[in-house]
């Protein structure tokens, strides 16, 4: 069963989700950062790029977001062009194919054009904001397509006469011109759920219109739920065994969303008050600490080591200790599908997402790899609300699959490069570190000139190397450049400091 914790700090709030008391998702909330993610903006196009046709928008942020020609909706794109081919409304029809062939960034867009925008992920590293116009509007039974007129159903909602059903009755609700897409918690409920949710919903979109008109470019128009509400709206169903807040104004808060939206479960939120600390009694931060490192154990001995690059992540499985009592065969399978379904729930719990390649242990018959695959792709289904498309077992045994994911990954919320190794995970020997030291200082006084006696301070420890192991190189180098090198250490330097005076 599941359980979400709630904890609230003056400085932070945290949700954690937990299946079987193993940490499932981790959202965090600090009051001193903005979330950008699901926002509305008023945009204004400060750039038009026709060769990778794209356009850069200033919503107000340090740096400007990007729209790319594949998130402006079809609708838009084709009144757009229309306008500036000068086609009338009488000919729209007939060349409605020659248009869509004409579409392009710059006859879509104008520069300082205003235009509403929604962000669909943060800014990361050197980039800015990526930017929609094929805008969503979540609920906690649907998604609100306001300007896509398209329907979708949950892939998790299997029966035929349900999704039949479901279908029906969202047509019946829905406004011309509009889409959604029904999620896995409305199977099974009534239509007034859905009409409510949809009802809701397109009274957000009319406001979030309103305010455009009137607001300044650069302005947040709307923004999604704060965290607490929002890991309610995405987790509490059925699953869920309790719902614990440790904090009495937020346990009523949620209280009263939770009657509004899911009333059935509202005897599942619990104050709770009772040493110890929520997170100390599930293991919250032992998990998180876990969930940082590159090792992850699983039961049977085996282990995963995952690392993520910019363009990737890359999850190797080994067998570790697990040797097992059949044949090797049977032994590898069973580490094999244990590590999928670990790898399933690290994806969620460190938001990995793009493009993610799994060495799994070479199995020799392909009867055991297409039952690993097949395993994989089930579990995510069932496990993992972010859609992922996978690859079979490659002839190297691996699976190559991208997903997509919401939000900033794990690591990057909790902690920051590394300003010695630079994010590299490495730093520079100390023997390496000495001899560049070396090598800039004959640099130096051959460029400078520098005669007479001279004071190399370095660090301790590059001291104490080349003292006992460069001792020779020393005198070497006095006598080519024909000076007097004394050596002198200082502990505040950093690895690759160094300082040269000349002496008196």
């Amino acid at each position: 069963m599941k359980k979400i914790l709630i904890n609230k700090n003056i400085w932070q709030t945290r949700v954690a989700v937990l299946r079987d008391d193993k940490l499932q998702d981790m959202y965090f909330d600090t009051h001193s950062k903005e979330e950008l993610e699901k926002c509305f903006f008023k945009g204004k196009i400060s750039k038009l790029l026709p060769g990778i046709q794209t356009a850069f928008v200033d919503i107000g942020q340090k740096k400007a977001g990007f729209l790319h020609i594949s998130e402006i909706d079809r609708a838009l794109a084709t009144e757009k062009t229309a306008e500036f081919l000068h086609v009338d409304d009488s000919e729209q029809d007939v060349i409605r194919k020659q248009i869509k062939k004409a579409i392009s960034i710059e006859k879509i867009f104008s520069q300082n054009e205003e235009i509403l925008v929604q962000v669909i992920k943060e800014p990361i590293y050197e980039k800015g904001a990526k930017l929609t116009t094929c805008f969503t509007l979540p609920g906690k039974f649907v998604v609100l397509m306001p300007n896509i007129p398209q329907i979708g159903i949950s892939k998790k909602i299997s029966d035929k006469d349900e999704r039949t059903r479901l279908k029906e009755i969202l047509l019946k609700c829905l406004p011309q011109g509009m889409g959604a897409i029904i999620r896995t918690t409305m199977e099974g409920r009534k239509a007034k759920d859905l009409k409510k949710d949809i009802s809701f919903l397109i009274s957000t979109w009319q406001s979030i219109q309103k305010k455009f008109k009137r607001a300044k470019v650069g302005e947040k128009i709307h923004e999604d739920l704060r965290v607490t509400l929002r890991a309610i709206r995405e987790h509490f169903d059925e699953d869920v065994d309790i719902l614990y807040v440790d904090n009495k104004q937020e346990t009523e808060s949620i209280q009263k969303f939770v009657r509004n939206f899911v009333p059935e479960h509202i005897d599942k939120v619990k104050y709770y008050q009772t040493p110890p600390d929520l997170f100390e009694k599930f293991e919250i931060d032992k998990q998180l600490e876990k969930a940082l490192a590159k090792k992850v154990s699983l039961r049977s001995g085996g282990t995963l080591i995952i690392e993520t690059t910019e363009a990737m992540t890359v999850i190797d499985v080994n067998t570790g200790k697990f040797i097992g009592k059949d044949n090797l065969e049977d032994t590898i399978l069973k580490t094999n599908l244990e590590a999928a379904e670990e790898i399933v729930r690290q994806l969620r719990l460190r938001n990995i997402g793009g493009l993610i390649v799994i060495d799994f242990i070479d199995m020799a018959t392909s009867a055991n790899k297409l039952k690993l695959s097949k395993f994989l792709e089930k579990t995510l289904k069932e496990r993992d609300k972010y859609q992922s498309v996978l690859l079979k077992v490659s002839e190297f045994g691996l699976i190559q699959m991208t997903r997509k994911r919401s939000g900033k990954t794990l690591i990057q919320q909790l902690t920051n490069v590394c300003p010695t190794c630079n994010g590299y995970g490495v730093v520079k020997s100390t023997e390496t570190k000495s001899f560049e030291i070396l090598t800039n200082f004959k640099n130096d006084l051959l460029k400078n000139k520098i005669k007479g006696s001279i004071s190399l301070t370095v660090p301790e420890n590059i001291f104490d190397y080349l003292i006992h192991n460069e001792f020779q190189s020393i005198i070497d180098l006095e006598k080519l450049l024909n000076c007097k090198i004394v050596l002198e250490s200082d502990k505040n330097l950093q690895l690759s400091q160094y300082k040269i005076e000349k002496m008196k």
